[in-house]
């Protein structure tokens, strides 16, 4: 190992000493300084067009990486590792769209081929096309648990996916998912999101009900995992347990490559199937996912909008065909898959937490 790579220990320790020191802010001069000298001299039609945004968009934005102060940019041009706003303005991209462009953006071997598609199909038409059968043929040659690929809108749909998935594969009932990670929109999984321990407190709008089924561990804690493992053993069991297989918010709280073969070792053990959200991490730390590089083989794997290239509204969901299958409708069917359908949803779960007047 290289002695000048921190170990997750290290940076765990360092991250926990950074949080207490105090907060040192920008002198509101400067930053005065700053809006007026860049953003009022140099911005103006980003700002002007922000001023329309926030009269027809919540916020003024459509996605939570664009909101910026004192206000949000608007780029008109993305090529590589660039950005220029309408201004004109250069910028160096580290964001690339929150992960999905790991080629940089608009690359000229994905446009050509999408433009090519354009001119004699049209980006949808509901039925088989031969790239969705070559992309579904990639990702298994590449990722070392997938023997098929299934396609969907999203990483948060792709995710609702796998928990169901799951339960069906399992006749469990429970979702384990650790603190602090983002596992898209779907209300089960808008738990403990942001802050390891927040429960329930990031997700406003939601009942609580909606969370009978649904607990967070805390990250790198094989004991807590196990806490909860052996506490579902006794209501139903664990249906699945949600890995970001860096930690939790794209490694911001990283864990270990023992925490991750441990958690694989749990879940063989309680028998609950270990998901490994790859949104970010996969094609980007290797082709092969995180999880070539820790060893460890997830049941299942949620990718996200890379497998598009960068182009919105795609995600999916790999795995082994024993998993797969439940994902199989139509003339795929088969009596074992419908039994496990009719468990599974009939009769409907009772909840367990709150009296019905509740619900």
């Amino acid at each position: 190992m290289d002695i000048n790579r921190p170990g997750t220990a290290q940076v765990i320790r360092e991250l926990d000493d950074l949080i207490k020191r105090p907060i040192h802010s920008i002198s509101p001069e400067y930053l005065k300084k700053v809006e007026t000298e860049y953003f009022d001299a140099k911005c103006a039609k980003s700002k002007e067009m922000v001023e329309h945004a926030n009269k027809v968009i919540p916020g003024g934005v459509q996605h939570n990486l664009a909101f910026n102060h004192p206000f949000p940019l608007a780029f008109d041009t993305a090529k590589g590792a660039k950005l220029y706003d309408v201004d004109g303005n250069e910028y160096l991209d580290f964001l690339q769209a929150g992960g999905p462009t790991v080629l940089g953006s608009n690359p000229d071997s994905v446009r050509e081929k999408v433009e090519e598609l354009l001119d004699h199909c049209g980006p949808s038409t509901g039925l088989l096309h031969e790239y969705e059968v070559k992309l579904a043929q990639l990702i298994v040659d590449l990722v070392p648990s997938v023997d098929k690929f299934r396609m969907f809108n999203s990483g948060s749909e792709a995710c609702s996916a796998a928990a169901r998935v799951a339960r069906l594969a399992t006749g469990n009932k429970h979702i384990l998912k650790m603190g602090g990670a983002y596992h898209g929109w779907s209300d089960q999984l808008a738990f403990g999101i942001r802050i390891p321990g927040s429960k329930f407190t990031q997700s406003k709008g939601l009942p609580l009900s909606n969370f009978v089924f649904t607990e967070e561990f805390f990250p790198g804690d094989l004991k807590a995992l196990e806490r909860n493992l052996k506490l579902n053993k006794l209501r139903g069991g664990t249906a699945a347990i949600f890995l970001e297989p860096v930690g939790p918010e794209s490694g911001t709280r990283p864990i270990s490559a023992e925490f991750v073969q441990g958690a694989r070792e749990l879940a063989t053990k309680y028998g609950a199937l270990l998901v490994f959200d790859e949104v970010v991490t996969a094609f980007r730390l290797s082709p092969h996912g995180a999880q070539h590089l820790y060893g460890v083989m997830p049941d299942l794997t949620v990718f996200g909008k890379v497998v598009a290239g960068g182009y919105p509204g795609a995600g999916g969901l790999g795995g082994p065909d024993k998993y797969m299958q439940y994902l199989a409708a139509g003339i795929h069917g088969d009596t074992k898959i419908k039994k496990a359908l009719v468990a599974a949803l009939w009769p409907p779960p009772r909840c367990r937490r709150w009296p019905a007047t509740t619900r």
